[in-house]
């Protein structure tokens, strides 16, 4: 038979010295000392129990926390408690896992089975996968493990490092860390000396939507009160005058822009039928020529 509940009742390090006049779900909550002097409140259920023996001097688990100190969970053994608590309030753990890592882990998803490694069991075989090539990518080295996708660390044959996932991988869908794009970009545009001819097609007879003067290339200048026409070839600016009206700005940039029909013509009749000795851009025309 239990014995009763009451002063002078011992439990581990505590005794019942009074009650209060609480209760908690029904039951009495009794005061409680501990040996080391210090004191705890708890009510009969927990005392008849025994599952809180110290005032907390000794007992990492607080009153009404589960007790959890070496039980196994998968490769996890719950080592202590911390002081954080999880999305739903459980305590967080600090669990050693027998690979050698640890890992804080809250109480839920342990007793759920959510858990049950350092993280190391969710990793594919490295052996598998370093060394292996993806288009112009080599793996070098596993990454981490992200929404559920493997990321490796690899090394491009330009000599760029990326990270890549491992799906992306395996579909084809990644074969650089990028380059093999720039490339592509590079050859659509007909990149020759900085110029695209692809660009320059595109923009042809094109106004941009913030000019205001209606023709590319022209624009007035408030200070000087006069207009200005210029033309852009190879990354260079070129200044084709300034213009007290606006007519004659423009024919100077129509002047001007035969500098790109011209560079553009060349392109399509010369330049893909011709070694690179035999090739000749065309020149700018002076700004002399271009106001005759």
């Amino acid at each position: 038979m239990k014995e009763k509940i009451g002063v002078g009742y011992r439990v581990g390090k505590l005794t019942v010295t009074a009650e209060t006049n609480k209760r908690k779900n029904g039951y009495m909550v009794w005061n409680c000392v501990c040996d080391c002097g210090g004191s705890v409140e708890l009510d009969t259920r927990k005392l008849q129990r025994g599952t809180v023996k110290d005032c907390g001097c000794e007992t990492v688990v607080g009153p009404g926390q589960r007790d959890i100190t070496g039980q196994r969970f998968g490769k996890l053994t719950a080592v202590a408690p911390t002081k954080k608590r999880g999305a739903s309030g459980s305590v967080v753990w600090t669990c050693r896992c027998d690979c050698g890592n640890t890992v804080d882990v809250p109480l839920g998803q342990l007793k759920a089975g959510y858990r049950k490694s350092c993280g190391c069991l969710s990793h594919p075989p490295r052996k598998d996968w370093i060394g292996k090539r993806f288009g112009k990518l080599t793996v070098i080295q596993y990454k981490y493990k992200k929404n559920g996708m493997h990321y490796w660390k690899c090394r491009c044959d330009c000599g760029n490092e990326t990270v890549k996932g491992q799906t992306l991988l395996l579909e084809g869908k990644t074969k650089s860390c990028g380059c093999l794009q720039k490339e592509i970009i590079y050859d659509n545009l007909k990149l020759i000396d900085g110029t695209s001819v692809t660009l320059l097609e595109h923009a042809s007879g094109k106004v941009a939507s913030n000019n205001t003067s209606g023709y590319t290339g022209v624009y007035f200048h408030r200070r000087s009160g006069r207009w200005i026409a210029s033309i852009r070839f190879k990354g260079k600016y070129y200044h084709l005058g300034s213009y007290e009206n606006k007519a004659d700005a423009v024919r100077a940039r129509k002047l001007g822009e035969e500098l790109h029909e011209n560079f553009v013509a060349w392109y399509h009749s010369s330049y893909l039928n011709k070694s690179d000795q035999e090739r000749a851009v065309p020149k700018i025309t002076s700004r002399k020529s271009l106001k005759e």
